[in-house]
């Protein structure tokens, strides 16, 4: 007896549970754009879904959404939008861009039962500075000329000097890079040239463009592009200002963490920008978007790279032969204990997978990020919700997947060729394995310092 009463008291348990289950997943029965579908996509796509970002159309009004609802439900169904590379099921970040199940098929019975509006007068579109994902920028830099860019098919690396003059030294926490070419943008690194006040009279004067290609010398193309002072010394280098990659949004960190000060004469130094190939003939006026920092950053960044230009090698040598597919991993021993706050991974075409995670001196493994689809056209700076602390000789494992066969269809090679890493090449059609980790020296409470937003 007292057996029968606990067999069916768990079936009424399970029954409960499997109610409860599907009562929650259950959809209502009107699905309408102001109660269930603007907020998803406000939150989800309109950041990047309007005017001058890399949306390709907007998705403000309930006419944008109407007018690609089987669009919407297709790229959703197929998760193919909105992108968010990373799987988050491995591991999380901020500002994740992952609808859920019932998200999705929200999208799809609206799109099915007619796009309904439902009550207009409670849809609010989201504000948003025009030329930015993060804020109203306290100053604006533009190229000081529009970029003319052949359409020969040739990828270009050029040398940059973006001058600025603003009334007062101040501080800044974070450069946001804008190409205005967004499609053959491939990559930025950018630099700060602080000039001291007396000893460049006019920061404006001389080159502001220069073809690497074109100098034998990084030094004599660095006096072509004017970068020395009146005198020919040369003003201070600050490293790592901001760098920029497809679907890149700059990571803004709390007051006090990461940012440079910025000087009254002073440029921003793109020691290589690269250009894409292009059929066509086009242009390019990237814009760097500065927002000043409220203090003096006390706690500087610092980073390492694995892989290309690392401090530990790609293993084996990235060579990858035609017709195959091939891992490639790299590791490195930390010597101290870090506070890691972004990661970045970054391959080229070929990529088809990248896998990052720690192991501890005692054993355990702690998941990094994971990328089941490489997608060139995104390639984000992964930040952590809160600082994750790796213990001095923990190793950091990186490895990449690539596909270089005819059935990649982002091949740049048909049919394929043999790609490697040609001395450091950042061609597109040539390839780079790299992982690339921001962190700082460890503090005591790190782990407790939110990153978000």
């Amino acid at each position: 007896m007292i057996l029968k009463r606990y067999s069916f008291q768990l079936i009424i348990i399970l029954f409960l549970l499997y109610t409860f289950s599907c009562n929650t997943n259950k959809l209502p029965e009107n699905v309408t754009y102001s109660e269930h579908i603007a907020p998803i996509l406000y939150k989800n796509c309109t950041s990047c879904h309007r005017a001058g970002e890399a949306g390709g159309f907007n998705l403000i009004s309930y006419q944008d959404a109407a007018s690609r609802g089987k669009l919407l439900k297709y790229v959703t169904q197929s998760r193919f939008m909105p992108p968010w590379p990373a799987d988050a099921t491995y591991s999380h970040f901020i500002d994740e861009k992952v609808l859920t199940q019932n998200e999705i098929d929200l999208i799809a019975r609206w799109v099915e039962t007619g796009c309904q509006l439902g009550d207009s007068t409670k849809i609010t579109p989201p504000v948003f500075p025009k030329g930015s994902q993060l804020g109203k920028p306290d100053l604006v830099i533009k190229l000081r000329d529009v970029y003319k860019i052949k359409g020969d098919g040739q990828d270009r690396f050029l040398l940059m000097r973006v001058p600025y003059q603003i009334p007062r030294d101040t501080f800044i926490s974070v450069v946001e890079v804008v190409p205005d070419n967004r499609k053959l943008v491939h990559h930025v690194n950018a630099q700060l040239l602080s000039y001291q006040f007396d000893k460049r009279k006019d920061v404006f004067k001389g080159n502001v463009v220069v073809d690497i290609k074109d100098y034998p010398t990084t030094l004599e193309a660095y006096k072509q592009l004017d970068l020395p002072n009146d005198d020919g010394t040369f003003p201070m280098l600050t490293y790592s200002l901001t760098n920029y990659l497809p679907g890149v949004t700059p990571p803004l960190y709390p007051d006090g963490i990461g940012g440079f000060e910025l000087v009254r004469k002073g440029a921003i130094f793109l020691k290589d920008i690269h250009y894409g190939p292009s059929r066509v003939d086009t242009t390019d006026q990237t814009t760097f978007n500065i927002f000043y920092a409220k203090q003096k950053p006390k706690r500087p960044l610092k980073e390492f790279q694995l892989g290309t230009f690392g401090v530990v090698p790609t293993v084996p040598v990235l060579v990858i032969p035609p017709d195959t597919v091939m891992t490639f991993h790299a590791d490195y021993t930390l010597p101290n204990d870090i506070s890691v706050l972004t990661l970045n991974p970054h391959m080229h075409l070929l990529g088809r997978q990248f896998l990052a995670y720690a192991i501890t001196p005692k054993g355990d493994t702690i998941p990094l990020i994971r990328i089941k689809k490489w997608d060139f056209r995104w390639q984000y700076f992964y930040t952590f919700k809160t600082m994750l602390k790796l213990e001095k000789g923990t190793i950091v494992h990186a490895e990449g997947v690539y596909d270089n066969t005819r059935h990649n269809p982002n091949n740049p090679f048909s049919p394929p060729r043999l790609v490697a890493e040609r001395e450091g090449s950042m061609r597109t059609s040539d390839e780079m394995f790299q992982f690339i980790v921001t962190y700082l020296p460890y503090k005591t409470g790190d782990e407790k310092i939110s990153l978000g937003r």
